[in-house]
């Protein structure tokens, strides 16, 4: 199964447009967050994306509520919106959980929620399914410009019990593009440029 994986876009419009082409060489499309810049500019990229065709699953980042992602994604019509919930495509099962984790320093704008708000949305996650989130599990693809790990401690406990085959994250833009193990499970921090990851 070929994925292609994007964050952080931020209203890039040129970013959202190359999305579009490469999606048609994969099978499904995976948006690890922040599509606004502080809940302004969401529908800039949503709707160039909601060109694409192929199953696409998508969470909030901490600049855009759950909310406003799902009614900015209303004309996607491939596209499905989570955030403490799951779904199913091509046979997948995957989980999703948006928003900054744990509660960012950037104030009341931020949609964030701690670590045990977290624990409690990830608890469905399904065993060696695909994890969708917005923030990284700590020590791992979450280290910011200060060398700092920024991630979550509830994310990373989920992949460690459940073993998601594959867990897509953004947030931390310093390590955009970058992958690691944990245990069998591949992270990507998979930034605005678009990463394709295959998974058996």
């Amino acid at each position: 199964m070929k994925y292609l994986c994007f964050s952080d876009l931020h209203c890039d419009t040129a970013a959202a447009e190359k999305l579009v082409a490469m999606s048609e060489n994969v099978d499904v499309v995976i948006g690890a967050g922040d599509f606004a810049n502080q809940h302004r500019g969401i529908s800039d990229t949503l709707n160039i994306l909601a060109a694409i065709e192929k199953p696409s699953v998508l969470v909030p980042g901490n600049g855009e509520t759950a909310e406003e992602l799902k009614q900015a994604a209303a004309s996607w019509k491939t596209a499905t919106v989570l955030h403490g919930d799951g779904c199913e495509a091509l046979g997948v099962q995957f989980w999703g959980v948006g928003g900054g984790i744990p509660v960012t320093p950037f104030g009341a704008w931020s949609y964030d929620f701690d670590e045990e708000q977290a624990a409690e949305m990830l608890k469905g996650c399904p065993e060696g399914g695909v994890l969708v989130v917005h923030s990284p599990p700590i020590d791992s693809v979450d280290h910011d410009t200060g060398g700092r790990v920024r991630g979550s401690q509830a994310i990373r406990d989920i992949v460690e019990a459940r073993k998601p085959k594959l867990v897509v994250c953004g947030h931390i833009h310093s390590d955009w593009g970058k992958q690691v193990h944990i245990g069998s499970s591949l992270v990507l921090n998979a930034g605005p440029s678009g990463v394709v990851v295959e998974i058996p």
